[in-house]
C-alpha cells in the first residue's frame, strides 16, 4: 500500500471508476478551448492537454466532441464522427496516457445552441423554444432524427474507443440537447418524448442504453449532469436526483459528474463558469444531494464534482467529506497545469491560482477565440511558450522594466525567470499599478491572487526592485540596459463637464470613497469591470446608486458568462440604471443628461458626487522622446500594458508576458 500524502490523503488515493484506473483524485473535466480546425482536434489541444497531464491530473475529459452534424455550431467545435477524428484522437490520447494520465472523450449533441448559418441548417431541439431572446426557434426533431442522434452517439463512442481513449462521458448538462429533452423549461412535446417526467427522460435512456450496448460491460462509461438548472421553471435538484437515480439504476453507470445550469440566455448561464463573485459553497450542496440520492444504488457510480474549486485543499476537503469521489478542476488548470504536482511535491504555495475573472477564458468563448487565460498566458501556447525556465535565453541581458503594474511585473519575472538580470522601478512606493484599488472590493478581491503570485516570482527570480524611483531620462540611460521594457500604464481622465472642470475619476474617487456622499452617480463610458464593480461596491457600503450606460447596458463588454449574474446583482442592490444616456453636466448638486435616442437634453438628477471615467492616456511621453534622442536600448524599447493602450488586465498580463519572452 502507497504512503499517505501527508498534506492531501485524501487527493492521492487512487480510484478506479469502472474500468480504469486513476492516480488520484483530481481531474480535468470537459471546458471548450475553441482549438479546434475543420472541426477536428489539432496539435494545439495535443500540447495543451500533455501539459496538464504532466503537471499531475489523474484524469482530463476532452471537451464536447460532436456527434452529429446538427451540433457543428462553428468549424472550432471538434466531431468524432469523421474518419479522420480518429487518428487526430490517437496521437492525443498516446501523449496523455504518456505522462500517466487517463483521457475520457464527452460524446455531446448541443441542440438548440448551435449557429444554423455554420453548417447552414436550422438547430435541432425538444421544441420550438430559442436558447435566448436573439435565436431563432429551433427545428423541433422528429423520432426518426431522434433515433438517428441515439445512434450518432453510439458510433461516436466507438470511434473513441478505436482510437484509444480510455472512457466516454455522455454529456446531459448544460442545457444541451438531452438536457433540452429532460427540462419542462424546453421541452413542450405532446408525443411520447414529452410531457411527463417519464417521457422527457427517454431521449436521453434511450442514448445511453444504446452507448452502453456498444461499449459494452467493460468499458468505462459515465454523465454528466445539471443538478440544478438556475432556471424558472426547469429541473431542480430533486428532479435530478430521481433523474439519475433511474438512469443508474436501469443502465450500468460507471460515473456521475455533477455539474448544474443551463446554456440559456438568463442568468443561469452566469452560474455554469462562475466567477469571483460566486462561493464555492453555493454549489458543493447539488453534488451532496445527488449523491445522496445515489445511496442504495446496485452498482452505485463514482460521484464527481465540480465548479470553483480553485486549490487542492478545498478538493481534500470536499473529498475527505466522502460526498464525492474526484474534484474536478477545469480553470484551475487553465491557469496553473502543475497545480496537482505542485501540491503533491509540498509546493503549493507556488501555485499561480485561477482568480475567477473569466476574461480570458470564458470571455474568449463568447467572442469564438481560443481560450487564454489572464493570470497564465501561456495558456494554449505550451508548445511556443513551455514553462520559462525550459526556455531559457540565449544571451544573458541586462533589462530594465519601468512600471510595476500587472504588465511591467509579468515582463520582470517571465524575462528573470529565462535568466536575465531585471531591474523594475516603480514610481509609486507600492507595486501593483491600477489592480491595488481592488483590496477594497470584496466581490473583485480574488485578483489579489495575481499581484501575489507575481511578486512571488520577481522575489524567486531575483529581479531587482526598486519602488518610488519615478523614471527620468538621464537614470535610464545611465542604468545601461540592453532592453527597456516599459509598463508605465495611462494617467486617468475624467469626463469634461459643460459648466467647466471634470467628473471624478475611478481612481479619485476609490482614493476619498468617504467624501462622495450618499447618492453616487456614475457613467459607464468603459464596459468592462471597472464602473460597474464600484456602483456594486457603493451598493453594498449602503449608498444610494445611479448608473448611466450611454452604450445601452452597463459592463457592455463583459461576456454573458459573467454579465447576466452581474445585472442580477445591480438589480437586487437596487442600482438604478439608467440607459441610452450621457452626462453633460454637473453643478449645484445636479446632474444633467443627455437623452441619446432624441438627442436633446434629458433628466435631472440630484446626487452628492459624479464619477464618469474616460479611457486613460498612455503614460508613453518618456519612451517617445528616448526613442527618438538615442540608439540604443532606449530606441528598440517596447510598450506593454495600458501605456500602449489602455485596456485591462488580460492585455497588460499577456503583453509583459510576451514582452519577456522576446528578449
Amino acid at each position: 500500500m502507497s504512503q499517505q500524502h501527508p498534506d492531501y490523503p485524501h487527493v492521492f488515493r487512487p480510484l478506479r471508476i469502472g474500468a480504469t484506473d486513476l492516480r488520484n483524485r483530481i481531474f480535468v473535466p470537459a471546458h471548450t478551448t475553441n482549438y479546434g480546425a475543420d472541426n477536428l482536434p489539432t496539435d494545439r489541444h495535443l500540447a495543451y492537454h500533455r501539459a496538464r497531464a504532466a503537471g499531475g491530473a489523474a484524469l482530463i475529459v476532452f471537451e464536447g466532441i460532436r456527434v452529429h452534424r446538427s451540433s457543428l455550431g462553428r468549424q472550432q467545435g471538434v466531431n468524432g464522427y469523421e474518419p479522420a477524428a480518429i487518428p487526430r484522437f490517437r496521437r492525443i490520447a498516446e501523449a496523455v496516457q504518456a505522462e500517466g494520465c487517463r483521457l475520457f472523450g464527452q460524446i455531446i449533441h448541443l441542440g438548440r445552441h448551435i449557429d444554423g448559418n455554420f453548417a447552414r441548417m436550422p438547430s435541432w431541439s425538444a421544441s420550438d423554444i430559442p436558447w435566448s431572446a436573439t435565436a431563432p426557434p429551433p427545428h423541433p426533431m422528429t423520432e426518426a432524427e431522434i433515433a438517428t442522434v441515439v445512434g450518432a452517439h453510439a458510433e461516436v463512442a466507438c470511434n473513441l474507443m478505436e482510437a484509444g481513449l480510455d472512457g466516454i462521458e455522455l454529456q446531459m448538462a448544460h442545457g444541451h440537447l438531452l438536457q433540452q429533452f429532460l427540462s419542462p423549461a424546453s421541452n413542450r412535446r405532446q408525443d411520447g418524448y414529452g410531457g411527463s417526467a417519464e417521457n422527457r427522460l427517454r431521449f436521453a435512456l434511450e442514448t445511453l442504453r444504446a452507448v452502453r450496448a456498444a461499449l459494452g460491460p467493460d468499458r468505462t462509461l459515465g454523465i454528466r449532469i445539471s443538478a440544478d438548472e438556475f432556471l424558472p421553471g426547469g429541473l431542480v435538484l430533486a428532479d435530478m436526483c430521481e433523474v439519475v437515480r433511474r438512469l443508474c439504476t436501469e443502465v450500468q453507470v460507471d460515473f456521475v459528474n455533477v455539474s448544474h445550469s443551463a446554456y440559456h440566455g438568463s442568468y443561469t448561464v452566469s452560474t455554469q463558469m462562475a466567477d469571483m463573485a460566486f462561493r464555492l459553497e453555493d454549489f458543493q450542496p447539488l453534488t451532496r444531494g445527488i449523491a445522496k440520492a445515489l445511496d442504495g444504488v446496485t452498482r452505485r457510480p463514482a460521484v464527481l464534482t465540480v465548479c470553483r474549486y480553485r486549490q487542492v485543499a478545498q478538493a481534500e476537503a470536499m473529498l475527505a467529506e466522502g460526498a464525492a469521489d474526484m474534484v474536478g478542476m477545469a480553470r484551475a488548470h487553465v491557469a496553473d497545469p502543475e497545480i496537482v504536482a505542485k501540491a503533491r511535491s509540498g509546493r503549493s504555495a507556488e501555485t499561480r491560482l485561477c482568480i475567477g475573472c473569466n476574461q480570458g477564458c470564458a470571455g474568449f468563448l463568447a467572442l469564438s477565440l481560443p481560450i487564454t487565460c489572464l493570470v497564465n498566458p501561456a495558456a494554449g501556447r505550451e508548445a511556443q511558450w513551455p514553462a520559462p525556465a525550459l526556455q531559457p535565453a540565449d544571451t544573458r541581458k541586462r533589462v530594465l522594466v519601468i512600471g510595476a503594474g500587472p504588465a511591467g511585473m509579468e515582463a520582470a519575472a517571465t524575462a528573470a525567470e529565462r535568466g536575465h538580470e531585471v531591474a523594475l522601478w516603480e514610481r509609486e512606493e507600492a507595486m501593483g499599478g491600477a489592480l491595488r484599488w481592488l483590496d477594497r472590493m470584496p466581490l473583485r478581491r480574488e485578483f489579489g491572487g495575481l499581484h501575489a503570485h507575481q511578486s512571488q516570482r520577481l522575489a524567486a527570480a531575483g529581479v531587482s526592485v526598486s519602488l518610488g524611483r519615478e523614471a527620468v531620462a538621464g537614470d535610464v540611460r545611465a542604468h545601461g540596459a540592453d532592453a527597456v521594457i516599459w509598463a508605465t500604464g495611462a494617467a486617468p481622465q475624467g469626463q469634461p463637464l459643460a459648466s467647466g472642470g471634470t467628473a471624478l475619476t475611478l481612481e479619485a474617487a476609490l482614493a476619498a470613497p468617504e467624501a462622495l456622499g450618499r447618492r453616487v452617480l456614475l457613467v459607464d463610458a468603459l464596459g468592462g469591470w471597472s464602473v460597474v464593480a464600484l456602483a456594486e461596491w457603493l451598493a453594498d457600503e449602503g449608498r444610494t446608486v445611479t448608473l448611466v450606460a450611454p452604450a445601452g447596458a452597463p459592463g457592455w463588454a463583459i461576456s454573458m458568462y459573467s454579465g447576466f449574474a452581474l445585472r442580477a446583482r445591480l438589480r437586487d442592490k437596487r442600482v438604478r440604471i439608467i440607459a441610452g444616456h450621457a452626462l453633460a453636466d454637473f453643478a449645484g448638486g445636479v446632474a444633467r443628461l443627455t437623452d441619446l435616442s432624441l438627442g436633446e437634453a434629458g433628466m435631472s438628477l440630484e446626487a452628492d458626487s459624479v464619477v464618469a471615467p474616460l479611457p486613460g492616456r498612455p503614460r508613453d511621453g518618456l519612451a517617445r522622446d528616448l526613442a527618438a534622442l538615442d540608439n540604443g536600448a532606449a530606441a528598440t524599447a517596447r510598450l506593454v500594458g495600458d501605456c500602449q493602450s489602455p485596456r485591462t488586465a488580460l492585455e497588460a498580463v499577456f503583453e509583459g508576458h510576451e514582452a519577456g519572452r522576446a528578449l
